[in-house]
């Protein structure tokens, strides 16, 4: 789950609007869309309606939440589905590091953060996460503040198949949506309406437009949930 940011004309002006997606996966390893809404901002009442749309259509509880730190999201989601497993996208977090480290301790930063999400299993990425927050808490407080926001929540797609966590531990499939969003309105500076930015968005995955990979072993997951539990 996460917000993509299209502009959108509203009251006259281009502005950058939210759209909350939610992408899902089968039990048979496929990914489709689940749901697409709009909000004024990415409040918890906008999310709540959103997840509150999709868990009405008995479509499930998940096994895993993927998505970044949103505050909204995470109250929305802790009242929908309580005490499902949730993976903080690793590829925010890097960003969210690189945002807070001096340019000349960005490369290190990096390196060790790799080490963390390459780890051969959870004790180790742990270990390796422990000693960078040791590591980082003098020369750059605020990355080792950041790292340590986290919390468990950075690691839970090592409970799954190694083979998945590529696919598990990132919103990637949701920002490759917006960028082909953004390569079919290049030459607008924005899109009509509200509407006409969902219909756009519903209509790439209708289309066939956009094609996601199935997940490798998809037949793991539940047994991987229900051991990890």
């Amino acid at each position: 789950m996460h917000a993509i940011y299209p502009k959108v004309r509203s009251a006259g002006k281009g502005v950058s609007l939210p759209v909350l997606v939610a992408l899902g996966v089968k039990d048979t390893g496929e990914k489709g869309l689940l749901a697409l809404a709009t909000g004024g901002a990415e409040t918890a009442a906008a999310w709540q309606m959103m997840l509150e749309d999709v868990a009405t259509r008995h479509l499930g509880c998940p096994l895993l939440i993927t998505s970044d730190g949103n505050a909204g999201l995470k109250n929305a989601r802790e009242r929908i589905w309580p005490g499902v497993a949730h993976q903080r996208c690793t590829v925010h977090k890097l960003r969210n590091l690189f945002a807070k480290a001096t340019e000349h301790a960005q490369e290190a930063v990096h390196e060790d953060y790799c080490r963390i999400i390459n780890a051969p299993n959870r004790a180790a990425a742990e270990r390796v996460r422990d000693s960078c927050l040791t590591k980082w808490r003098k020369p750059c407080p605020s990355v080792a503040a950041s790292l340590e926001e986290a919390g468990k929540e950075l690691l839970t797609f090592y409970r799954f198949p190694a083979n998945q966590h590529k696919s598990l531990r990132t919103t990637n499939a949701i920002e490759r949506l917006q960028e082909e969003f953004r390569r079919r309105v290049r030459t607008q500076a924005s899109v009509p309406s509200e509407k006409a930015a969902l219909l756009l968005f519903f209509g790439l995955f209708a289309s066939g437009q956009v094609r996601m990979r199935r997940l490798e072993r998809w037949f793991d997951l539940a047994e991987a949930a229900a051991v990890a539990a």
